[in-house]
């Protein structure tokens, strides 16, 4: 910690104009990028700090940068719709990022949405497989995998409408995909018991069948931004999106949420977890720059304040899922005494 904090404030020190680097650099996923983005321009405005910079890079990309090194070329922080892998931290370490601080923020929903010109659609996690898979059960009731095979959702329940598959969502370096395969894809998957049972024998085999979407266009890569995704539902009411519940919140009058398993997404099934799809949100901060780039401890004093994260704060306003009071108190107490990922 020593070290690197010495490197860092030796970097700084470079230069007093043009190397140096007054403000805050954030990177990482798209569906914290709103609330960091509201806490970066409060932050801005309250304090004698400049407004740090947060750039939507999505949560694999995002974490890529950080973990790219110690220096005012690499960024403070990173947001993240998932929690940091292993393979992640050894990543850092290897880069001597040794010391990272976890903040856990808050929930959020993944909705699967829809323009609020066609109908609502009525969901569950086995639909959600069927239709989005690279290799599902042999419609013939056979325990082989085959090719999918689906093209209208009507052919995946009969209770869906005679409407071709189409679903707009995010690349495998977002965080939100790699929630949306283990929470919805997986939980589908997993309701075909001798998949499930594939676990045990061969867990990456099982991954493999469980997360592996399918590539013949029924499943579209619409990049990290989801505010694109929401527009190009408007355009074509046929489609379906995978975003954020902020998204969804922040755009209701263009877009509808499908319910899963009979559950809206909802700011108190998501808060309650009866809404299948829900997920914690993270940043990652570099205890090395802490104390040596400008604002790095008040930054983190403003997201973790009552003000900004708490039951009313201003980020509720834009879609976030509080933590209850206790977690917040242990999260926020680990972030004041600045205590590393162990």
């Amino acid at each position: 910690m020593i070290k690197q904090s010495v490197i860092l404030a030796a970097s700084l020190a470079v230069s007093a104009t043009a190397s140096a680097r007054d403000h805050i650099e954030i990177v990482g996923s798209s569906t914290v990028y709103p609330f960091t983005t509201v806490v970066a321009e409060q932050f801005g405005k309250t304090t004698n700090f400049r407004t740090p910079t947060v750039e939507s890079t999505g949560t694999g990309g995002g974490l890529q940068l950080f973990c790219g090194g110690v220096g005012v070329g690499t960024p403070d922080m990173t947001n993240a719709s998932r929690a940091i892998k292993q393979s992640e931290i050894d990543l850092c370490a290897s880069n001597g990022v040794s010391e990272i601080i976890e903040v856990k923020v808050g929930y959020d929903g993944i909705v699967m949405a829809n323009s609020v010109s066609a109908p609502q659609y009525d969901l569950t996690p086995r639909d959600i497989f069927l239709a989005l898979a690279k290799l599902v059960p042999n419609p013939n009731g056979s325990e082989e995998l085959v090719d999918n095979p689906y093209t209208l959702w009507s052919e995946v329940n009969s209770s869906l409408p005679p409407v071709r598959i189409e679903v707009l969502g995010p690349p495998p370096s977002s965080g939100t995909r790699d929630a949306f395969a283990e929470l919805a894809m997986e939980a589908g998957c997993k309701s075909f018991d001798w998949i499930a049972a594939i676990k045990s024998e061969d867990k990456n085999r099982f991954k493999a069948i469980c997360h592996g979407v399918r590539e013949d266009g029924a499943y579209i890569e619409a990049g990290e931004n989801d505010n694109l995704i929401v527009q190009k539902l408007s355009a074509n009411p046929n489609s379906l999106g995978v975003f954020g519940y902020s998204f969804l919140e922040s755009n209701a009058d263009v877009v509808q949420g499908a319910t899963i398993n009979g559950v809206a997404p909802e700011f108190e099934a998501i808060a309650e977890g009866s809404y299948p799809i829900s997920r914690a949100l993270y940043f990652y901060v570099k205890k090395a720059h802490v104390g040596v780039i400008p604002g790095m401890a008040e930054f983190l004093a403003e997201f973790t304040s009552e003000d900004a994260w708490g039951d009313e704060g201003y980020l509720t306003d834009r879609g976030l899922i509080p933590m209850p009071t206790e977690e917040r108190e242990v999260v926020g107490a680990r972030v004041r005494n600045l205590e590393p990922l162990q």
